[in-house]
């Protein structure tokens, strides 16, 4: 077990950052000129760094998956984004937002990570703005915010429910000018497979190109992953179908550390499940319970409908437990809460996995056209998958798994312990802690790409200017290649008799059932073995129809699925060590007489980062310690 350096620099916490970029190495106009950068992934993370570095002038190569920028996953981000601006007059600083995450993290995150990140919010907003981002305004034309789960003050600034949306199409024009100015090259419909090492330094990615199925390779002076989260392990879960853990996996098995894979975060505002072959499941955004209330019947044999039932009949569990935060308390906390009054009888709905989020009241106060203008959008799709009118009916919803707060390892200057390779955004580690704030996804990922990276990849490409760029006619883009393309053929050739999906969901049902909301000892000792079960399935059993020659998505979603299983395996290791209860990662043999997370601060304030040592082997447990000068280590606590 190796201790990780996180490279955090000295000085007051409120200083680290400010003293830390006066210091940084600089590269001159003419030498960013002279170097490339490879970004992976189009959403708001790698949108903002590719088009921040290419305005400083570095040559930047773009990928994405999808046929355009504008179809990334963060487009799918619905409620806000967080910034300590404070225009409530309410009592948010910089600290107070800083505090929130700390606490919302549960303690489990960096100190100088995530001061940093409430320190740059506010720019985040200013530079959103200057690219016509059509935040909601108040009636004398400032900016609005509303609050998120979590907190008590108003700092969540909103585009309705299209939030990330707005977002990304701001970042997309960005990343659009520096594609005419011919700074960048974009490269859609390309998938990276393969990270490429020379003497142990990132050089270069292997790419599969969708459409024609050949493999191309690409150098670099440097290579940043943005590629999103892991929440498709599960099947199930808010994720967009394509999302995948595929690049960043890749990473991994070339040497860079993966922590925290077991603090997945499960959303509480979801549309329940309605059948047995449902392949996704739809967001609701947690904007919602600023203004409606979750409650469930009083009683177990309940089979009246909703507008039925009395007040004095009706239990609003998360006011009666939580009265500080009522129905905005923290996801993890919510969702758990949710799950309890189901697994005990009170859920509504055909299957009894469901609560009620009612906005009767919310309507009666406000009227319905402001509550149509804050979450109208919302509504109409609601009413489309379920048929129901929320004007009318509470909704139902269920918790359902959303974000992955674990993710490659990261310094300070966001550099995974491979040289030369970067990770921003969701696909990292380093801010959330163990439970992700609302509103705060949004934050981190154009925090990093238009605020820190810009700053931090300077320190290593400063070493850079006098190396000459590695060929790709290189022996280790051929040892990467042909690697790829062995698998490729493999999946081609293999005369198996189960679909790919047939796999997938199997890996999710194994997955929530045992490294779910919940763990205990015995189930995850249960999911290793039926993972290494399915694990030897999939390779004698799959098969992929079609040619690799091609547009093939089933050949795509077999090499996803391949790196889903193996990352199930370190997910269910990662939730096996850590021998404790904190934010989402709840074991059940650790917590508290009234059913709270129990943390064990004496063995686990740090980080477990997973390093790859071979297929034979489990993974290597590296750690960093985490330590907490400017907060106090508390029971969190909501009440």
């Amino acid at each position: 077990m190796a201790t990780l350096n996180s490279n955090i620099p000295n000085g007051e916490l409120i200083d680290k950052w400010t003293n830390y970029r006066s210091s940084l190495p600089l590269v001159s106009p003419s030498n960013k000129q002279k170097l490339d950068i490879i970004v992976v992934g189009t959403g708001l993370a790698g949108a903002s760094a590719a088009s921040s570095l290419a305005e400083m002038g570095y040559n930047i190569k773009s990928f994405c998956f999808q046929d355009s920028p504008r179809r990334a996953h963060s487009i799918a981000a619905q409620g806000g984004i967080n910034a300590s601006k404070n225009y409530q007059n309410d009592g948010d600083s910089t600290y107070r937002l800083f505090y929130d995450t700390i606490k919302g993290g549960d303690y489990r995150s960096r100190e100088a990570n995530v001061y940093r990140l409430a320190e740059v919010s506010g720019s985040i907003i200013d530079q959103c703005v200057a690219q016509g981002v059509p935040f909601a305004r108040e009636y004398g034309g400032t900016l609005a915010n509303r609050s998120f789960g979590g907190v008590q003050v108003s700092r969540t600034f909103y585009a309705r429910g299209q939030t990330g949306q707005q977002l990304l199409l701001g970042a997309y024009s960005a990343l659009s000018r520096q594609i005419a100015n011919g700074k960048v090259q974009m490269f859609s419909k390309h998938e990276m497979l393969d990270i490429v090492l020379v003497n142990g330094v990132a050089r270069g990615i292997i790419a599969r190109n969708l459409i024609n199925g050949q493999l191309e390779r690409y150098s670099a002076n440097a290579v940043v992953l943005a590629t999103g989260g892991y929440s498709n392990v599960y099947y199930l879960s808010t994720n967009a179908m394509g999302s995948n853990v595929t690049a960043i996996w890749k990473a991994y098995k070339k040497g860079a550390n993966f922590a925290n894979p077991c603090f997945t975060q499960i959303h509480p505002t979801c549309i329940p499940v309605s059948g047995e072959y449902q392949s996704k499941l739809t967001l609701m955004s947690e904007s919602l319970r600023n203004d409606g209330r979750i409650w469930v019947p009083g009683s177990t044999d309940e089979n009246r409908s909703p507008d039925q039932i009395p007040e004095d009949q009706r239990d609003y569990y998360l006011e009666r437990r939580y009265p500080a935060f009522g129905n905005l308390v923290p996801r993890d906390i919510a969702s758990r809460a949710a799950k309890e009054r189901c697994d005990n009888g009170y859920g509504v709905g055909e299957t009894g996995q469901a609560v009620y989020l009612d906005f009767k009241d919310a309507i009666s106060n406000l009227g319905i056209e402001t509550i149509r203008s804050r979450y109208g959008n919302l509504f109409e799709m609601y009413n489309k998958i379920t048929g129901d009118d929320p004007y009318n009916t509470p909704m139902r919803i269920y918790p359902a798994v959303h974000y992955t707060m674990g993710g490659l390892w990261v310094d300070y200057n966001l550099m995974t312990t491979v040289p030369g390779l970067f990770a921003i955004g969701e696909c990292n580690f380093s801010d959330h802690g163990a439970n992700r704030l609302g509103a705060s996804a949004l934050m981190q990922g154009l925090a990093d790409g238009y605020f820190v990276l810009p700053y931090t990849i300077g320190t290593y490409l400063s070493n850079e200017i006098n190396k000459s760029n590695i060929n790709t006619s290189h022996e280790a883009f051929d040892k990467s290649e042909s690697k790829v393309l062995d698998t490729i053929n493999y999946f081609i050739s293999n005369k198996g008799n189960a679909s790919v999906d047939f796999f997938h969901r199997e890996l999710g049902k194994i997955m929530w059932e045992y490294c779910g909301m919940s763990r205990n000892e015995s189930g995850l000792k249960k999911a290793i073995v039926n993972l290494k079960d399915l694990k030897e399935s999939f390779w004698k059993d799959i098969k992929v129809l079609g040619s690799s020659d091609s547009l093939n998505l089933e050949l795509e979603k077999a090499g996803r699925v391949a790196d889903l299983i193996e990352l199930g395996e370190v997910m269910v290791h990662d939730a096996l060590q850590r021998k404790e209860s904190c934010g989402a990662h709840f074991r059940e043999e650790y917590q508290t007489d009234e059913g709270e997370a129990l943390r064990n601060d004496d063995d686990f304030t740090n980080v477990f980062a997973w390093a790859y040592e071979n297929a034979e082997s489990e993974p290597k447990l590296n750690i960093e310690n985490l330590t907490f000068e400017n907060v106090s280590l508390s029971q969190r606590s909501y009440k």
